[in-house]
């Protein structure tokens, strides 16, 4: 049964959404297109009727991951620039964002795996992380632009690492502490 084309573009939306939640809770390799298609309520058989490839399904839905990531940190700055900076770090460095992956930070979710796709799947994280760079560095108080820009770098930096590291450890106690430690380093005046 042929579907229209709204339906064609409201199902690729959904998968596209669905891909962007699992990729991030399971990683690339840890979900197959069987089990994408299947949460997103479609057979596996559609799937390359809207994607070439898993691979090409990935790199949009970190660029839908990485947009939407984007869009709350540009809420927190239109709703009190001044708050803005400290708003950002305390949300990202939170035990829920640490236990709920398929919501959180595509950087801290998926970097490793798009690091280690074909190049095509890079230009779209590269464009979001200059575009979180310019962000954080306009919360920025002081200092010239080389030194915003840096400090702006070394703040997501340390905020993507440290939720690597505690998602890593299988010590709840250590992966807060390694939270509370880099949040109270960047929160410091």
């Amino acid at each position: 049964m042929k579907v229209s084309r709204e339906q064609a573009a409201l199902n690729r939306e959904r998968i596209v959404e669905v891909a962007a939640r699992l990729f991030r809770e399971k990683g690339y390799d840890g979900i197959g297109v069987a089990d994408l298609m299947k949460n997103a309520g479609l057979t596996h058989g559609g799937f390359y009727g809207h994607f070439a490839s898993k691979e090409d399904l990935m790199i949009e839905a970190c660029q839908h991951a990485l947009n939407k990531s984007l869009e709350g940190w540009r809420a927190k700055v239109a709703s009190d620039p001044q708050r803005a900076l400290p708003a950002i770090i305390d949300n990202y460095l939170t035990p829920k964002h640490r236990d709920q992956p398929g919501g959180g930070c595509p950087a801290a979710a998926m970097g490793v795996d798009v690091a280690r796709m074909s190049p095509g799947a890079r230009p779209a994280f590269t464009q979001a992380t200059r575009q979180q760079f310019a962000l954080l560095q306009g919360l920025l108080p002081d200092g010239a632009p080389d030194e915003q820009r840096q400090q702006a770098i070394t703040t997501f930096a340390a905020m993507v690492g440290a939720m690597v590291l505690a998602r890593s450890v299988d010590d709840e106690s250590l992966s807060t502490e390694i939270l509370d430690a880099v949040k109270a380093q960047l929160l410091q005046d």
